[in-house]
């Protein structure tokens, strides 16, 4: 019988054609070519004023954390069931991640509860969009907008979902995206920060070039380039660029392939989910979401422990996710929890991610189904 992987990165057959195109042009470091035809790309299909290419999500975190100007003893406002890249870029600038409970519904931040997280030293807000699906982005932009507060999404996961018709990564003041190899749309390594406000495009073009205008050099705006502000060395390869542009032609045939194999999820498991055994993911009417994953969630620990070790002894390679931050060793060192997180330890203890990649069959769909309602029944 053969194993089901978690993941196995898809490629359209453009991707090596195009990196011969990179390495015959002789332009091998970033901004090239295929650079900017990435970066048009995102900023037609988000519409933002600007995209950034990144080496990684993580890069133009940490990028948005350098714009948004925070420092020591600042605070910003954060789920705490999410990658330890979104609360490590404010900590890298001194500024303390104050952790809020997600909604039991979308895994999201629960928006209702970022009001009483706020306080004199809160500079942002940092909602993430969980599995592609939006945050209650309206309430949020809105209380921001009232307070003086940034909006900087992690819309890691998200690229290709809207909330209310908007792409996600448009509504706050600055976003940041991801091309590894386990999103939808894949570079290996790879990631995008997505400006929104014109008032912070130039720094982040400065911030991006080693705090350096070299970019407004290339384009005839000074005489030379020399070091004026703080930054690093965030710019991926053209080779990456190359790899990247295959995918983003192909997006919209990506997103369908995941959705159907998603509906699929869907419909094997609904019977489980009426008898109890389980609760599948639940999509608001205001978002169109990406099928970035598909994830049950289990009635309590123990039946997930077993539900795994039959996946796995199935040959279905499913896994867990998060170590909610509030509970982890550097999350205690470095922020602090506001308000009661019962939701996000809850979930963190009982959600399984089933293998979700472009390939997949049917029976594969139907197999790992099965052996969910098996174990939980």
């Amino acid at each position: 019988m053969a194993k089901i992987p978690f993941n196995r990165p898809y490629t359209t057959g453009l991707e090596i054609d195009y990196i011969r195109q990179a390495v015959a042009c002789s332009h091998l470091s970033s901004d090239g070519r295929f650079s900017r035809l990435c970066e048009q790309w995102l900023e037609q299909a988000v519409g933002c004023r600007r995209a950034l290419l990144t080496q990684s999500c993580t890069a133009a975190l940490e990028m948005a954390a350098l714009l948004a100007g925070v420092g020591a003893g600042d605070e910003v406002v954060m789920p705490s069931f999410t990658f330890v890249s979104t609360a490590n870029a404010f900590v890298l600038r001194g500024a303390v991640p104050v952790f809020v409970d997600i909604s039991p519904d979308t895994l999201n931040i629960d928006h209702r509860l970022i009001e009483a997280a706020l306080g004199p030293r809160t500079r942002a807000i940092v909602p993430v969009h969980y599995a592609g699906v939006g945050c209650e982005m309206d309430p949020i932009v809105g209380l921001a907008r009232d307070r003086g507060l940034l909006v900087i999404e992690d819309a890691a996961q998200a690229l290709g979902s809207t909330y209310r018709g908007t792409p996600l990564g448009r509504h706050g003041d600055l976003a940041a995206t991801s091309f590894h190899e386990t999103k939808n749309v894949i570079s290996g390594e790879g990631g995008a920060l997505l400006v929104n406000d014109p008032a912070r495009v130039e720094r982040a073009e400065i911030v991006r070039e080693k705090g350096t205008d070299r970019r407004r050099f290339f384009r005839g705006e000074v005489d030379k380039y020399t070091w004026v502000d703080v930054g690093s060395s965030y710019g991926p390869s053209e080779l990456t660029a190359a790899f990247l542009w295959a995918q983003m032609q192909q997006a919209d045939v990506i997103r369908q392939a995941r959705l159907e194999i998603w509906r699929w999820y869907h419909d094997a498991l609904a019977e489980a989910e009426r008898l109890g055994r389980l609760t599948r993911p639940r999509i608001p009417e205001s978002c169109e979401h990406n099928a970035h994953m598909f994830y049950v969630l289990l009635n309590d620990a123990p039946t997930r422990a077993r539900t795994l070790e039959a996946l796995n002894a199935g040959g279905v390679n499913a896994v867990f996710h998060y170590v909610p931050l509030h509970s982890s060793a550097a999350g205690r060192r470095f922020g602090r929890a506001s308000g009661d997180l019962r939701h996000t330890d809850s979930v963190a203890g009982r959600l399984i991610r089933l293998p979700m990649w472009i390939g997949m069959q049917r029976a594969d769909v139907d197999r790992a189904a099965t052996i969910v309602a098996r174990a939980t029944g």
